[in-house]
């Protein structure tokens, strides 16, 4: 049972199932709303200025409907050689940044909002992904399954059929839309407190935890 200081009542501004189970599995309770935001780019904004701004959007979206709840929001950008990867509008367009992708790696940047309880806060985190070297036949086929199509860069770090993914330099959820040690710590300010440890539901589910190397290098600087 998630721990709530003063009632709050949380709200998830995403309609991604990828971002209602990280949240899930931290056993928070939470009500989950789709959004309506336009996320073309705008000229001129750099990677990171776009992505926080879609999240506070998404957040702010949500807030209009929900003026006495604690928001939370996140969006997800897919960045190679400083150029946006957004979600593929076809699946000529979803072959093209997969191929793109291939033996390379990219950035992979979520900006995360909490807003309604005080100032609206934005967090961002980064991680570096390398994606392996599939083959031409391999894109056709998980074009062809229609999972790239509602995905930045046009792939799923957790597919089992696909398998994109030979490496990742930092938080692995992040990779999946919701960075769960910055959400995690945003929700505590608040009072919002996770029945299951972030360390304990990554490795369940990953393998491994970047809290796991944040926690060794401050080790070795002690």
């Amino acid at each position: 049972m998630t721990s709530l200081c003063g009632a709050t009542r949380l709200v998830l501004a995403s309609g991604s199932p990828r971002r209602r189970q990280l949240l899930t599995d931290l056993g928070i309770t939470f009500t989950a709303v789709s959004t309506d935001v336009d996320e073309r780019p705008v000229p001129s904004e750099n990677p990171e200025q776009m992505v926080r701004r879609l999240a506070a959007a998404k957040a702010q979206f949500v807030m209009a409907h929900y003026p006495d709840a604690a928001i939370l929001a996140a969006d997800t950008i897919v960045v190679l050689d400083g150029k946006v990867l957004g979600k593929p509008a076809s699946p000529q367009e979803a072959s093209a940044m997969l191929k793109a992708l291939r033996g390379r790696r990219h950035e992979v940047i979520t900006a995360v909002v909490l807003a309604g309880r005080g100032p609206l806060r934005v967090e961002v985190e980064r991680s570096t992904v390398l994606l392996r070297n599939y083959s031409a036949a391999e894109v056709a086929a998980y074009v062809a399954s229609g999972d790239p199509l509602d995905k930045a860069g046009a792939y799923a770090v957790q597919s089992r059929t696909f398998r994109p993914v030979a490496e990742v330099d930092g938080c692995y959820a992040n990779v999946m839309g919701l960075p769960l040690s910055l959400v995690a710590e945003l929700l505590c300010s608040i009072g919002v407190v996770p029945e299951y440890e972030v360390v304990e539901v990554c490795h369940q589910h990953f393998g491994r935890c970047c809290l796991d190397y944040r926690v060794a290098i401050g080790r070795e600087e002690i």
